[in-house]
């Protein structure tokens, strides 16, 4: 692996920095896997892998020894947990020390595709907060909405809109997770692509673009509202440069964090006396990450909110899918066809920023009518909402597997009729169990596309 000379001459002055600890931590080879459990469908302490050692930021992140095939996992599938680098969990802590998270918040997540924050942010905060997951290309925006429904909850709404589009929600969220398109330094040992792409030019480029960024996000945050800054960079230009920048230019304060020594994580304190985190891959069993806390001093005057009418389901359509459906205390709209379930204390919300934004997704589609036929939606599979007189059938791993390619597969199955597919007992998605056929109704957009590992 070839360490662009001009990135390792930029780092020569910045705290931590050993140059030859550097170089052979890319050259090793060395390759680090991690996970983070999903605990909407996991009781925490289960080992969904042998051999696992815990991340010692992250009450859900865990160290695997080997890398396994994730795409012929079908517990990846159902959800059960996600693949995420292990120093990026260090959000958690972040947000552990700054935020009361036993209290409803609102979170935005700007830069959220492809869900692994938005889905830790989700697994922290209480079941009456409300998460925006937004991503600004529509392509990525899909995945990240792909992702959310994998997790199974339903406060999490997922738009697809520019940051400055945010300006407009003046005081609305309590914290703001901003984790930054950056120049990928610290991903150099995960992905060699980023070493052809990395440039002097793409540092200051994306030095500028987290400015703009910042500045059209930030009046989107209330007074004493947290901001948390975040890249994937070494470089001071995106990370050092830029909390100085906030300070210069913004009410913020800079918020100094609690570190255990034994963690191997660098603080570092800017020109302007501002604190920051950054992670060394020769310190810790982790990748290149930075992250900085800032708490908003500036006043807001919080943006006016108009009701509008929404279409809830009626009494007959209730009837038509009560054994489908246990929606507790969930709010039931339809937009269309299509029945949603909206946590109630969040109703106003979620319609409150469908007026503001770009909504491709909100609380959990349970499904659609046609004529007077209920149609289950693969969220509703995924999601805790299902009765529990819908019907659960366990699957082999290799009928799981070839049930997530969406191939036909032989099973003996008594119970006949619409019912979930399960992998130790875990979700998986819907089918028709007719006489003669087995009707596969994973998402053709999910489906494996591998034949074999």
């Amino acid at each position: 692996m070839q360490i662009p000379k001009s990135l390792i001459h930029s780092l020569q002055d910045i705290t931590g920095f050993d140059e030859e600890a550097f170089i052979h931590v890319h050259e090793s080879g060395e390759q680090v896997t991690s996970i983070r459990i999903n605990p909407n469908k996991v009781n925490y302490g289960i080992s969904l892998f042998e051999n696992t050692k815990q991340v010692s930021w992250s009450r859900f992140g865990y160290y695997l020894p080997n890398r396994p095939s994730f795409t012929f996992d079908p517990l990846f599938h159902a959800g059960c947990y996600y693949v995420q680098e292990a120093s990026s969990m260090f959000l958690e802590e972040a947000l552990k020390q700054t935020v009361d998270l036993l209290k409803p918040v609102k979170i935005l997540d700007l830069c959220a595709a492809p869900g692994g924050k938005s889905s830790h942010l989700q697994s922290l905060i209480s079941k009456d907060s409300l998460l925006v997951s937004n991503e600004v290309i529509r392509q990525r925006s899909n995945i990240l909405k792909d992702n959310i429904i994998k997790w199974g909850t339903n406060n999490v709404l997922v738009s697809n809109n520019d940051p400055k589009d945010f300006s407009k929600l003046h005081g609305y969220f309590d914290v703001l997770v901003i984790d930054a398109p950056c120049s990928g330094s610290g991903l150099f040992r995960r992905d060699k692509e980023a070493i052809n792409e990395w440039s002097e030019n793409n540092v200051m480029l994306c030095s500028s673009r987290q400015r703009r960024i910042l500045a059209d996000a930030l009046p989107s945050l209330k007074e004493n509202g947290i901001l948390i800054y975040s890249t994937c960079s070494y470089s001071k230009e995106e990370d050092e440069e830029i909390l100085d920048w906030l300070i210069t230019e913004f009410e913020l304060e800079n918020l100094q964090l609690t570190l255990n020594e034994e963690w191997g994580i660098t603080e570092i304190k800017t020109e302007k006396e501002n604190f920051g985190y950054r992670f060394w891959p020769y310190k810790l069993k982790g990748e290149g990450f930075f992250l900085s806390v800032f708490k908003k001093t500036a006043s807001e005057k919080p943006a006016s909110q108009t009701k509008s009418k929404l279409k809830l389901v009626s009494k007959k359509q209730k009837e038509i899918f009560g054994n489908w459906v246990n929606p507790g205390d969930s709010e039931l709209v339809i937009f269309g066809n299509t029945v949603y379930a909206w946590p109630k204390n969040l109703v106003n919300d979620y319609d409150f920023l469908a007026q503001h934004l770009k909504t491709i997704y909100s609380g959990t589609a349970l499904g659609s009518f046609a004529h007077d036929k209920f149609i289950p939606d693969h969220s509703l599979a995924m999601s805790n909402l299902y009765s529990e007189k819908v019907i659960k059938t366990e699957l082999s791993k290799e009928n799981a597997i070839a049930y997530l390619q969406r191939k036909d597969f032989e099973a003996t199955i008594a119970l006949k009729g619409m019912q979930i597919a399960t992998f130790n007992n875990y979700p998986l998605g819907w089918m028709n169990v007719l006489q003669n056929r087995i009707n596969n109704y994973y998402p053709k957009e999910l489906r494996i596309l591998k034949d074999k590992i």
